[in-house]
């Protein structure tokens, strides 16, 4: 346990310390060396890379219609169903989201608009780690459907039968993603920014990755002109504020659901009562051992913090400095708190929210700013999948009414071309 008012500033920032990201040299070179192959080998890279670094020889990279229906049924009616909830959980929440074109005559004849439209191709990354993830497909499929991109194209690593999970497969195709790939790691960003023979290029990249993958979208979206990537990507994390009346072994559950996502994960309990954050403490060795990934989640631990605050306007004003992805809120009056708190990718209020519901099936998207970028950034929605531009039109009469005003500030920026193009509609009769 860390008592906050005990720390020095310099004390109290090593506190608040995240892991740090790997970002050496070696790392740079090597994903700079497989978007070069990419480049220059297209289509014959991918299948290299692939059996080198998955170890498949695969003859199509492109998944099939009648696996995807072959997916479908091999599933229990059980998991099936359970996809077409958060599916439709999910679908919900974004549908809300759908934008209005906003239109205002600023003054009269002058008239603007601002617009939305569909970003027109977008790429999904699914990673494929130690389990398929369904609910990253769907978090990033249903706002692509919904947005009516033109193209969404998917990529996953294969399995070591070349295959893709059976729930990948299903919770695309609710999606209506016809666009599927077997193909991850570097390898796959770089075909989606630069395009093979097998992949069009696409205009965006969304989805998370390990360390080759987040370096590949990093080096990607500044060489290849109009090519864009959802957010920097940094290790999961959580932070629970709790008071006396919260429920130790909902906290430890919640912290540890987090802790499991990776060894270099984080999560911090913030509380002003010490007799919390002792049960909890109890709990988190309980209910550790049980786990089936207690070894990562142990080390993820190790990075952890149990941190004493005087009250509760302190314990915000310590996440607040942190800026968490996640944020919990189990004390007496939630509420109460969330009108100061400034700095979260998603908070979850209340003893029986816990964030796995967001991660899956409440609505809200769990694709989230890490790293403290959620003092800057927002959690992913539909606006993510769009783009904004603005139309103007002026009338003679408004086009004067402004003269003076552009006339004067041209002069004063000393370019010449841009007040004439407005005097010499004017001098036209």
């Amino acid at each position: 346990m860390i008592t906050w008012q005990n720390l020095s500033a310099q004390e109290q920032k090593n506190a608040l310390a995240r892991p740090a990201i790997a970002d050496n040299a070696l790392l740079s070179t090597q994903v700079t060396n497989i978007l070069a192959q990419v480049k220059s080998q297209g289509d014959q890279a991918l299948y290299n890379l692939t059996e080198k670094f998955d170890g498949i020889a695969l003859s199509t990279l492109e998944v099939s219609n009648e696996q995807i229906q072959a997916a479908k049924k091999s599933l229990t009616a059980k998991r099936l169903k359970a996809i077409e909830t958060a599916y439709s959980q999910i679908k919900c929440f974004h549908d809300a989201q759908k934008p209005q074109d906003i239109e205002v005559e600023t003054r009269p004849g002058v008239r603007c608009v601002l617009k939305t439209e569909a970003i027109e191709s977008v790429g999904l990354y699914i990673p494929a780690g130690s389990a398929p993830l369904p609910s990253t497909v769907l978090m990033l499929g249903v706002p692509a459907q919904i947005a009516k991109c033109s193209r969404t194209v998917l990529v996953c690593p294969p399995d070591k039968n070349g295959q893709l999970a059976n729930e990948i497969l299903v919770a695309a195709d609710l999606c209506g993603i016809t666009e599927i790939y077997s193909v991850g790691g570097a390898q796959a960003i770089a075909a989606l920014a630069y395009g093979t023979e097998s992949i069009a290029a696409v205009n965006k990249v969304f989805g998370p990755g390990n360390r080759y993958v987040t370096e590949a979208k990093k080096q990607l979206s500044q060489q290849v002109a109009g090519f864009a990537i959802d957010m920097p990507a940094g290790p999961s994390e959580l932070l629970i504020i709790g008071d006396k009346t919260g429920n130790p072994a909902f906290i430890a559950a919640d912290l540890l659901s987090q802790a499991e996502h990776g060894s270099d994960s984080q999560v911090i309990l913030l509380s002003n009562s010490k007799t919390l954050i002792n049960e909890v403490d109890a709990q988190l060795t309980q209910q550790l051992a049980l786990l089936s990934r207690k070894d990562i989640a142990a080390k993820a631990l190790q990075q952890s913090r149990l941190i004493l605050t005087i009250d509760l306007a302190q314990a915000v004003a310590v996440s607040n400095l942190y800026g968490p992805e996640h944020l919990i809120i189990q004390t007496e009056n939630p509420h109460n708190l969330l009108s100061s708190l400034r700095n979260a990718g998603s908070i979850f209020v209340g003893k029986y929210t816990p964030e796995s519901a967001g991660d899956y099936a409440s609505g809200t998207n769990h694709v989230l700013p890490t790293y403290g970028y959620s003092k800057v950034i927002s959690s992913l929605s539909l606006a993510d999948f769009s783009r904004r531009y603005t139309v103007q039109e002026l009338t003679r009469d408004g086009l004067a009414s402004l003269a003076e005003c552009i006339i004067e500030l041209t002069d004063a920026e000393g370019l010449d071309a841009h007040q004439r193009a407005v005097t010499i509609r004017l001098e036209d009769a």
